[in-house]
């Protein structure tokens, strides 16, 4: 199979490891969700996926090609994206700045202007607020620049983190609507987050991460359906 393929993953910090025998698959065009409470591991696992926290032992396979151990520029020019916790947008610069340093590595003009233009197609407002300062917008505001900055990459696989933290309940419902509407596009996602049924409405398959392992794995229904899971997320 194509798409990301995570196999016997082992890696954290110092002499402590956080994650252990992790395997992952994120199907090509399918929404793959990360389920876990703090200190689960998730945030590890990005970094994992992104060359930030390199692997102890196991493989990290994007198409075909083990990624395990690369610079994590040279990760993101093969396609993959992330929109951070938190949004972190730049505060000091514009939107339509903060944008378009998402498109950094592309050097046609042309082709970031198409993009942009399908960022302000899916985010109308930030279209209305191209010159306002990112860090004066709401914390749903600045989810949108974060999603957008991340869409201007063009990727083939965009991980998301947590991107409930922090939103009112309109807007976390607003940002998965959004989620599942670039996934439509063809976009991959791998959606890591602790909102258990907003995420597995949306998902098509799913992983459960407790302690640095796998513990539970299956379709969105069969997650849902799982009594551990749901005494755990829902109760």
């Amino acid at each position: 199979m194509s798409g990301l393929e995570i196999r016997n993953l082992r890696t954290g910090y110092d002499k402590v490891d956080v994650l252990h025998d992790v395997s992952i698959d994120v199907q090509p065009g399918k929404i793959t969700c990360i389920l876990g409470a703090n200190g689960a591991g998730k945030t590890t696992l990005i970094r994992a996926i992104l060359g930030l926290t390199p692997p102890r032992a196991g493989r990290v396979l994007w198409n075909g090609t083990d990624i395990a151990g690369q610079k994590t520029h040279k990760i993101i020019t093969q396609g993959i994206a992330c929109i951070p916790e938190g949004r972190k947008v730049f505060p000091r610069m514009s939107v339509a700045e903060n944008l378009a340093l998402g498109a950094y590595l592309e050097k046609d003009g042309a082709l970031v202007r198409e993009r942009l233009a399908r960022v302000y197609d899916t985010f109308p407002r930030l279209k209305e607020r191209a010159g306002q300062l990112a860090g004066t917008m709401s914390g749903g505001e600045q989810a949108m620049v974060s999603i957008g900055r991340g869409l201007m990459a063009a990727p083939r696989l965009l991980v998301i983190d947590e991107p409930s933290l922090g939103l009112s309940p309109l807007f976390v419902k607003e940002n998965f609507k959004v989620i599942e509407n670039i996934n439509a596009l063809g976009i991959t996602v791998l959606l890591v987050e602790q909102n258990a049924r907003q995420t597995l409405a949306i998902a098509h398959y799913g992983y459960v991460l407790s302690q640095g392992r796998v513990v539970v794995a299956g379709s969105a229904a069969e997650l849902a359906a799982n009594d551990e899971v749901h005494a755990a997320y829902f109760a």
